[in-house]
This record gives structure tokens, C-alpha cells and sequence, in this order.
């Protein structure tokens, strides 16, 4: 068998993935230790020639890229920020209360500071033996920086920093799942591969960092004793009680599947723990992916030379006591280093590898890179042609080809020695059970069509305008001038409220609120989602009219002018499907309720 002109022979080796690690930083080790177990070709100083795949350290934005894959999204480091996270999800919340109450109440300060005060103090009012306590989160804090406890919402603390630095306070979980008397967090780590189509991919395995301190409920005694209330390994490694141990079931810090095995022997249903994690992760980037998509679309616009997307987040999560699992916080450079100090004497420190961070995070990398692997559909048809030469030299023919497919560098050979892909596909192999609750996404898709200008991340009056008019939603008692004024109330507010002042306009998120006001005020009957999904499905049916006619008026042009194909510039968009059966809600009831911001 012959390859054709321009085909690569049966059974010689690939192309080789070109990989610059110029900005890899402190995931530079475990890329480095992936490279090589894959066999790709690493540009540690970066190429005049492009590369397949660039892979940062902190930001999409480390270099210009114009081609290939980068391992970060556009704004994906300022949505997972604090208060941004707890905003995206707050969203989610109002409308789907019990799907979201993993995620623990909270406020954003300085904004909602009296809000968070008058709250807490009628709570208490009305039920004088609850003596909650709270955590506060600078905004832009990461290793545990600046976290503290408080139990009264007036401590002076709180007045004295939050106008220089802006923070989220948070309901605290008294009650956390122990082991050895230990409290201790999980850090997973989740594959966004795509956003358009959403593809999410979990590591089978995570790390479990542990306090160093034996966990007490808060008092006034304790709430200053850092080493028991907070998990972060960047503060606990500082600790003495800090245990550094080459075994994954011991130490400060452990693989996460080695709990799972200590709690499996304990009777305990992993199975429904693996659930309840896989549908938190899950919900929380959908969370997540409608503000991500304006990012993408400002950064790399539709027509325009630029990369693909992908990136490994690292999700910080608490088991409670009853196993439900709460969401601390989302990271966008998650720590990928495989190596950590070890005090010889004072002062005096050593770099020695780490066993347990290597075993789970050389694994994620290598298995990211599989994934994205730009050459594997290549890779695969010369599998084939491998084996198609194989049966062939069987029935004696072609044995020079044989002896090339069968080499022991093969590509096929080659694969089959790397273990098995150590990341789940959780989306879309379970969208149908969450596709329900993708209504802001569907909002995101509005928000983007009537931008106007690529680049651009807000959406200017006459944007606003058109978004009303196209989908007919002004009427007698809603007239333009009223649409104006909706326009200008939520707008300001929401400009003083975010630092980003780039662009003037309406952001996403007061585009949210407006769709909001909009949908109660078109139809009565509540719940909120039930309104949001009525309004969404309006405007889609009305925008899809619209472009069959446009098309109907494009065909007829475009026959008569430029003879091109009728049909070539079919839109995306069709008469949606509407789906009002919602999956079932589980969980309890909050004490406090969601701080909302309504038109008044």
C-alpha cells in the first residue's frame, strides 16, 4: 500500500508538538517532566516560528499570539476573583436558590457593608442563641493572605481596610468533616478544554491539605489560630506541627483518593461524594462561562487571527460534616509546582521534591497536553494506515512498510505505553441534567449579538435600543423613553460599583439586572427562572424571524449579484426548544437571605 502525494508514510513517526514554556514560571518543573514522558519538543526560550502550544504561568496576556493553543482564557483570572465569583454565582442563586446553596452566603465590601450589618442584626433579632461566625477575603489576596474571622459584623477591622482593599465576608463553616481531629480542604483540578462547545474535564485524583492545628468550633479564644481554621498549604507549611511525608495517605498534605479510601472504609457512600463534587464543578463554571465568553470574543473577536483556549483551574472545596461539599474559591494559576523547602537549620532551607504533589500533578499536565494534542487526529490516521499495513504484510505484501509500522518508536507503540488519561469528561457528557440552568448563558449570547463593536465588552444605548426593538419587548406602557431611562438607572450604578472602566456602557452583569426587571415585568407569574426562561425564549424566537428574513433578503441579493451558493451564511440561531422541566433541587434553607440588586 502506498501513501498518496503529500501524505505522511504508514508508520513513520509524527510531527512533533512544538511546545513554548518561555512563561511557564513555577509550573515550568511538572510541564517540563510531561514534556518528556510525551516526547514532545519544548522551546524553553521561546521560537521566532510559531509554536502548537504556549503555556503560561499567570495570564493570557503574557505575550502576543496570533496562532496555536494557550493554556489560559481571556478574563478568566479577574472572574474568579473574589467578589466577581461571588457575583456570578449570586446570579445563579437568585435564580436557582437550592442548586447553588454550595457556595456560602456572602457580601461584598465595602458596597454592602450596612447591608451586611442590618442583615446579620435581624437575624439575631429574631433568634437571640445564633452566634454565627464569619471569614473575610480581601478581594485580590491569594495563600491565605489577609483572612481573618469575626464574629461581629461592626469590628472595627472591617471599617478600617476595606476602602483601600475591597473584600468578600462569608458565612464560616463551623461544622467541617475532620480526620485525625484535622480540618482539611480539597484542591481538584478541572480542564476547561473549550467554551463554544463547553467541554469541562475533571482530575480523577486531587490533594487534600490539612490544618495543623486540632480544629476547635470558633470562640472568641480561637479565632485568631490560623493553623486551625484555615487550610491553605502556603500558611500551614510555616506552621512547626507542619508534617512533609513521601507517603500519599500521610502528612499535612495527601492525594485526595487516599481519603476517599479512609472514608470508603468507614462506610461511606464515595460514590454520591464523587456526584455531589462532579454536579458543584459543573454548576459553578456554568457560572462562570457567560461573562468568559465576553472576554473571549473582546480578546480573539470572531474573523480575527488567534489562538484556542484552554486551562487547568484549581477548585478549593470543604467537605461539611454531613459530606456536602462547599465551594471556598476557584483558581485560575493554581500551583503546579512538584517540589517544596525544607528547613535544614534556621534560616537555612533545602528544595527536595515532592512525591505526592509530582504523583498528582505531572499526570494533569501530561494528560491536558493529550488532550490538546493538535497532532492527534494525525497521530490516529497513521494508526491506522499502521494497521492496515500490518494486515497487509500479513498476506505478504509490503514488508518494508511492516517493519517501519511495527518499530518500537512507532506512534502507536509509543502511545499505548502512557497510562490512562487521568481526566473524566463531565461535560457534555452530563449536560442533559444541567442544561436547564444555562439561562445566563443564553443571556451572554444576547448581550454579545448587540455589542456592535468587536473588541468591545459593554453595550452602548443604541445597542440597548436595538436589543429592545429586535425582540419587541417595548410597548404602551414601557415606551423607548423608558427603555432610556432603564438604561442610564442600571448603567451608573453598576459603573460605580466595578474598578473596570475601560469602556463606557452596560456591562454583563446590569445587562442581567435590565433582563431581569424586563422578565418580571412581562410576566407575572413567579418563580424568577420561569420569567428569565420565558423572556429568553421570546427574544431568541423573535432574533431567529428576523435572520430568516435577513437570509430570505440575502439570498435573493446575493443570486442576483455575486452567484454564490444560497444557504452559505446560515445562522446559528433557530427557534429555540423551550425547556421548563427543571431537575430536581436539593438542600436546605439559608437563614440569611441573598443580597439582590433590583430596579427600584
Amino acid at each position: 500500500m502506498q501513501a498518496r502525494a503529500g501524505e505522511p508514510r504508514p508508520g513513520r513517526r509524527a510531527q512533533t508538538v512544538t511546545v513554548d514554556s518561555s512563561k511557564a514560571r513555577t509550573s515550568l518543573g511538572a510541564l517540563q517532566r510531561s514534556l518528556r514522558q510525551l516526547r514532545w519538543k519544548e522551546f524553553p526560550f521561546g521560537r521566532r516560528l510559531p509554536c502548537d502550544i504556549y503555556w503560561h504561568g499567570v495570564s493570557f496576556h503574557d505575550s502576543d499570539i496570533l496562532s496555536g493553543q494557550v493554556n489560559k482564557f481571556p478574563g478568566m483570572t479577574e472572574m474568579v476573583r473574589k467578589i466577581t465569583l461571588s457575583r456570578a454565582v449570586r446570579i445563579m442563586q437568585s435564580l436557582f436558590p437550592e442548586e447553588y446553596n454550595f457556595y456560602p452566603r456572602s457580601w461584598i465590601l465595602p458596597d454592602e457593608l450596612q447591608l451586611f450589618i442590618t442583615q446579620v442584626r435581624t437575624v439575631k433579632d429574631d433568634d437571640p442563641s445564633w452566634k454565627p461566625t464569619f471569614i473575610v477575603k480581601p478581594d485580590g489576596g491569594c495563600q491565605g493572605d489577609g483572612i481573618y474571622l469575626i464574629r461581629d459584623p461592626s469590628d472595627i477591622r472591617l471599617a478600617g481596610t476595606l476602602q483601600s482593599r475591597p473584600a468578600v465576608v462569608q458565612e464560616y463553616i463551623c461544622k467541617p468533616l475532620l480526620i485525625d481531629k484535622l480540618k482539611f480542604d480539597i484542591r481538584l483540578y478541572v480542564l476547561l478544554k473549550s467554551l463554544e462547545p463547553l467541554e469541562i474535564y475533571i482530575a480523577k485524583d486531587g490533594l487534600s491539605r490539612f490544618c495543623t492545628e486540632p480544629y476547635q468550633e470558633p470562640s472568641a479564644q480561637n479565632l485568631h489560630h490560623i493553623f486551625m481554621h484555615l487550610t491553605n498549604y502556603s500558611l500551614n507549611i510555616h506552621s512547626g506541627h507542619f508534617v512533609h511525608s513521601d507517603s500519599a495517605s500521610t502528612g499535612s498534605k495527601r492525594t485526595f483518593s487516599s481519603v476517599l479510601g479512609r472514608l470508603s472504609s468507614k462506610g461511606v457512600d464515595i460514590k454520591k461524594v464523587w456526584s455531589d463534587i462532579i454536579s458543584l464543578v459543573i454548576k459553578t463554571v456554568l457560572a462562570l462561562t457567560p461573562e468568559l465568553k465576553v472576554f473571549y470574543q473582546s480578546d480573539i473577536p470572531a474573523g480575527r487571527p488567534g489562538p484556542t483556549c484552554f486551562q487547568i483551574l484549581g477548585f478549593d472545596i470543604l467537605l461539611m460534616k454531613n459530606l456536602k461539599p462547599i465551594l471556598l474559591e476557584v483558581n485560575a494559576n493554581p500551583s503546579m509546582r512538584i517540589e517544596h523547602e525544607q528547613e535544614l537549620s534556621p534560616g537555612v532551607f533545602e528544595i527536595v521534591p515532592s512525591l505526592v504533589d509530582e504523583e498528582v500533578k505531572v499526570a494533569v499536565i501530561r494528560d491536558t497536553l493529550r488532550l490538546m494534542d493538535p497532532l492527534k487526529h494525525r497521530r490516529e490516521s497513521l494508526s491506522k494506515q499502521s494497521e492496515q499495513s500490518k494486515q497487509l504484510s500479513t498476506a505478504g505484501e509490503d514488508h518494508g512498510d511492516s517493519e517501519l509500522a511495527s518499530a518500537p518508536n512507532g506512534p502507536s507503540n509509543f502511545e499505548s505505553q502512557l497510562p490512562t488519561i487521568c481526566l473524566k469528561q463531565v461535560f457534555p457528557k452530563y449536560a442533559k441534567q444541567f442544561n436547564y440552568l444555562r439561562l445566563v448563558d443564553r443571556m451572554a449570547n444576547l448581550f454579545i449579538r448587540f455589542l456592535g463593536i468587536k473588541g468591545t465588552m459593554k453595550l452602548g444605548p443604541t445597542g440597548f435600543r436595538t436589543f429592545i426593538r429586535n425582540c419587541k419587548l417595548s410597548s404602551s406602557s414601557f415606551s423607548m423613553a423608558a427603555v432610556d431611562i432603564l438604561y442610564i438607572d442600571i448603567t451608573r450604578r453598576w459603573n460605580a460599583m466595578t474598578l473596570d472602566q475601560r469602556d463606557s456602557g452596560m456591562c454583563l452583569q446590569a445587562f442581567t439586572e435590565a433582563f431581569f426587571y424586563l422578565a418580571q415585568k412581562k410576566f407575572k407569574m413567579p418563580p424568577l427562572h420561569a420569567q428569565v426562561a420565558s423572556l429568553v425564549d421570546l427574544c431568541e424566537y423573535h432574533l431567529a424571524l428576523l435572520d430568516e428574513k435577513r437570509l430570505m433578503r440575502g439570498r435573493s441579493g446575493t443570486a442576483t449579484t455575486t452567484g454564490r451558493r444560497p444557504g452559505s451564511n446560515t445562522p446559528s440561531s433557530t427557534q429555540p426548544e423551550v425547556d421548563a422541566k427543571l431537575g430536581p433541587c436539593t438542600g436546605g434553607a439559608h437563614k440569611l437571605t441573598t443580597p439582590r440588586h433590583t430596579v427600584p
